[in-house]
């Protein structure tokens, strides 16, 4: 009769038996796998060779061919080795350069919509057509106007500004209005002699011929006299 020791003497035997055979199994896979990168290994070295040889003959046909000799290729290669850490820190200064612009051409990209999206935000407001006008009357103005004009004008500019300033104040203003209104409102046509006797008892009408009188003095007055104060 098998006894419990036969027993687990075979199931040892047999798990030996199973390892021995994966074992054998993973060589015999190595072995093919081998044996594949050697058929590889002899392809591309079946492909390569014609080329190889084909680049090799160039390059002594264009060897033969040019003024060359072995010290300029040496002398080259020294400067070469010697200039390696040259060149090693100018394509590190290259990559970084490169990483630079990577990370500011997002910032580029939205700096770019911004100004886009306001450039058009001009255009519907009409400022680019305000100023092609500005431009067609700058260009009047210089195809109309010499040297000695613009001078005469820049010599005479704080008085325009001040004669555009003292026409620009609120009494100025609402005088030269209520004189457009009383113009537009008056019926000339009906204004009798009675009529314009009984006005000028009225101070305003007083008033009104006091200014224009002085006006009348200041446009008849020498140019080249100070300007005088009229009430």
């Amino acid at each position: 009769m098998t006894t419990a020791l036969d027993t687990d003497r075979m199931a040892q035997l047999e798990a030996k038996i199973d390892q021995l055979t994966d074992q054998v199994a993973f060589l015999a896979d190595q072995a093919r796998e081998q044996a594949q990168r050697r058929e590889m290994q002899q392809e591309l070295i079946s492909d390569l060779s014609p080329i190889a040889a084909q680049a090799i003959h160039t390059l002594t046909r264009e060897l033969a061919t040019t003024d060359l000799d072995m010290v300029t290729v040496i002398r080259l290669l020294k400067r070469f080795a010697e200039s390696a850490e040259t060149l090693d820190a100018a394509l590190e200064q290259l990559q970084s350069a490169h990483g630079l612009i990577d990370d500011i051409m997002p910032l580029t990209g939205d700096a770019f919509m911004t100004a886009t999206q306001r450039l058009a935000e001009l255009e519907q407001r009409g400022y680019f057509s305000f100023a092609r006008e500005g431009l067609g009357v700058l260009d009047r103005v210089v195809t109309t106007y010499d040297e000695e004009d613009i001078r005469a004008l820049g010599d005479n500019i704080v008085l325009i500004l001040d004669t555009v300033k003292q026409m620009t104040q609120p009494e100025v203003m609402t005088m030269l209005r209520r004189t457009v209104d009383s113009i537009e409102e008056t019926d000339v046509e009906s204004a009798s002699l009675f009529t314009l006797a009984r006005q000028m008892r009225d101070p305003e009408v007083k008033r009104g011929l006091a200014r224009m009188l002085g006006m009348l003095r200041t446009v008849g007055a020498d140019p080249t006299d100070p300007p005088t104060k009229t009430n």
